[in-house]
């Protein structure tokens, strides 16, 4: 039994995912730069020991890094107060790069500082209350409004002329990371692969937009913006006039009862100077060829860049990845074959803007679109204590078949699941994965193909900064790597099941239940239920279908495979299995956002909607709260046609039928 057999190799896997982590967190490894090569060929060097065919996929794409900063405080009069520090005081040796905002445009500022606590709307319309403008102003802001791009994106649109941006408690550490907007992937090549040599197109590099189209540009933020450590922000709020600062805002920060907002009177000098240009970027792969159905491809990912040393984000993953090889490696020796294709992925760029993945899916649409099973994420497998999983739900059932046949690392005699239900009030919860934020994205969003993100510990007070470092990880975060071996066995588990069983271990019952609450939800939210009428016959037809599905599938688990045709029946049923989750994709995309197909789980293009579902209605309502009309509630009305034909797609492609 392979299974048992997998399960079987957890003796010693601790101590060598301790050792891959230690060698791959020895130095930084930011996507493009030299250290990050080293990462690269350590992974290729293991997969190929463990006895997998490897391959290399290299592209070019448009990345982003500091070439000079400075800020100071000055006084009304413009003469210099004192030079605040942009440095990471958890890096004092400054072995990563500094702290920046990657695709940050050039700019320099010299204006009277703001604070705009989260920058999010609420925030800004108690500045309204407040009498505070902060156009022509430099905003301080806290991390926590949601995506730091998105957070930009409001300042700039009331006229802020710079961003400074800080993490409250942050110890010194200070968090990179990207401001890209409108998507994931490379901005030059929106819906198309990076070329795979620095070359122009016409030396035959492949094509790349100009850095001044304006659909290039409107990637990028237009007003500058820069991390600072909580110690140079408090400097700088502590100088504001102004408005007294609301309680809610500066009860938890290091600062006087009778702090203001601003603006001013003291005037923040930010310049900052980014160094865009083309840089090899690597996804490294390991493929396992199926013995009976090798163009189906189960598909295992985890990203290898880091902002820093990476010892949680990413690495706790690769190092797992590196475990779920060796095992499957061993698996091989045995005589083992999976009946279908398992391939494993090692990204690049993914603190870009999840670039390596997005890149490689772009450029295998076609194939991915007929051919992929599933993508099995794990970007930080260990950050903390607690299982927490998100999934497509055809996904659900097969997530908690699993994680009942794993040990728990933490308690003696409990399995993953038992404390996964414990800790979630008797339920196993399942995160949806409506965020753009690892590289299920373009799996999922894009090419429409069922999806799991995996990890242990909720959030990472050290993200994105210079405490994410193995030290970290072996007084904190998993001393006994425990952890990162339960993650390494639900992972591998799930690829075996997903590679080897001859029905693919699909419910969409979990579908239907989660789509008749979405609707229920939405009945509530629009104050009537007429409007969403068709979404409730499209998703009471899919119940239907799924039924038949049921029933289909469990008639061909009795079938003897020795039968005439049953190979071919199963093989037939498992394509509207697979296809099924296509038909939630519509061909010109979000309005607004065209690459995200994903009329369910898409982000929407309101980073401030609390609808984490049907993203096309999510962006709809949001402009008619903004825009009340008859148009506006038209558009309302449309998403909903638009999400129930794509729930009727699904159902017919469940039924293996034409609409």
């Amino acid at each position: 039994d392979p299974h048992r057999l997998f399960l079987s190799l957890s003796p010693g896997a601790n101590a060598s995912i301790a050792a891959h982590l230690r060698t791959l967190t020895l130095r930084p490894h930011l996507a493009g730069t030299p250290s990050a090569a080293h990462a690269a060929s350590y992974v290729l060097a293991h997969l190929r020991s463990a006895g997998l065919r490897t391959l290399v996929a290299d592209y070019y794409p448009l990345l982003s890094y500091p070439a000079s900063a400075s800020l100071a405080l000055l006084r009304p009069d413009g003469a210099l107060l004192r030079p605040l520090p942009l440095a990471e005081p958890a890096d004092p040796e400054a072995a990563a790069v500094p702290p920046y905002h990657a695709y940050s445009p050039s700019g320099a500022a010299m204006a009277p500082g703001v604070f705009i606590n989260y920058g999010r709307e609420e925030d800004y319309r108690a500045l309204d209350r407040l009498g505070v403008d902060v156009k022509g102003c430099v905003v301080i802001v806290r991390r926590g409004g949601g995506y730091r791009g998105a957070v930009v994106v409001r300042a700039a649109a009331r006229g802020a002329v710079a961003v400074l941006m800080f993490k409250a408690a942050d110890r010194g550490g200070v968090e990179r990371g990207t401001v890209l907007l409108g998507g994931v992937g490379d901005p030059l090549t929106p819906g198309w692969a990076a070329p795979s040599a620095a070359a122009a197109a016409d030396d035959g590099g492949g094509e790349r937009l100009d850095a001044d189209e304006e659909e290039v540009k409107r990637r990028f933020p237009k007003i500058p913006s820069m991390p600072v450590a909580e110690a140079v922000a408090m400097e700088i709020l502590g100088t504001l006039g102004g408005p007294q600062m609301p309680r809610a805002w500066s009860g938890t920060l290091p600062l006087a009862d009778e702090s203001g907002v601003g603006p001013g009177p003291t005037l923040v000098n930010l310049t900052y100077q980014e160094d865009k240009k083309l840089a090899k970027i690597q996804n490294v792969f390991g493929v396992i060829r199926g013995s009976e159905e090798p163009d189906r491809y189960v598909i295992l990912g985890n990203h290898r860049d880091a902002w820093t040393f990476g010892a949680v984000d990413p690495n706790s993953g690769t190092a797992a990845l590196l475990d779920v090889a060796r095992r499957y490696g061993s698996l091989l020796r045995s005589g083992w074959r999976p009946r279908r294709t398992i391939i494993l992925c090692s990204w690049d760029a993914e603190e870009f803007g999840m670039i390596g993945s997005t890149e490689w899916v772009e450029q295998n649409l076609g194939k991915l679109t007929l051919m992929a099973v599933t993508y099995l994420n794990v970007d930080c497998a260990v950050q903390g204590d607690g299982f927490f999983a998100g999934a497509t739900p055809q996904l659900d059932k097969l997530l908690v078949q699993v994680t009942k046949q794993i040990q728990d690392p933490d308690l003696e005699g409990r399995t993953v699941y038992d404390s996964w239900v414990a800790n979630n009030e008797g339920i196993s919860k399942i995160e949806r994965l409506a965020r753009a934020d690892s590289d299920f994205s373009a799996f999922l969003h894009h090419a429409g193909i069922p999806s799991v993100d995996l990890y242990y510990g909720e959030a990472f007070a050290g993200y994105h900064t210079a405490f994410d470092s193995y030290k970290w990880m072996i007084e904190h975060g998993d001393p006994s790597f425990h952890r990162h071996v339960a993650i390494a066995e639900l992972w591998g588990l799930l690829g075996l099941r997903l590679a080897d069983d001859p029905v693919l271990p699909f419910d969409y019952l979990s579908y239907s239940t989660q789509l008749h609450e979405y609707a229920t939800a939405l009945i509530t939210l629009l104050d009537g239920g007429r409007s969403v009428y068709p979404l409730n016959a499209s998703v009471d037809e899919l119940t239907a279908a799924i039924r038949e599905a049921l029933e289909e599938g469990k008639k061909l688990q009795e079938v003897e495979t020795s039968e005439e045709f049953a190979a071919l029946r199963i093989r037939a049923f498992n394509d509207r299995l697979m296809l099924a989750e296509r038909g939630f994709l519509e061909a010109e995309g979000l309005s607004g956002k065209q690459w995200f197909k994903h009329m369910v789980y898409s982000p929407p293009k309101d980073s401030e909607s609390k609808m984490p579902f049907f993203p096309g209605i999510a962006d709809a309502i949001s402009r008619a709260g903004k825009h009340a009309g008859k148009g506006t509630q038209l558009g309302v009305q449309r998403e909903i046609w638009r999400v129930a034909r794509a729930i009727r797609r699904v159902a017919a492609t469940l039924r293996g039928e034409l609409i």
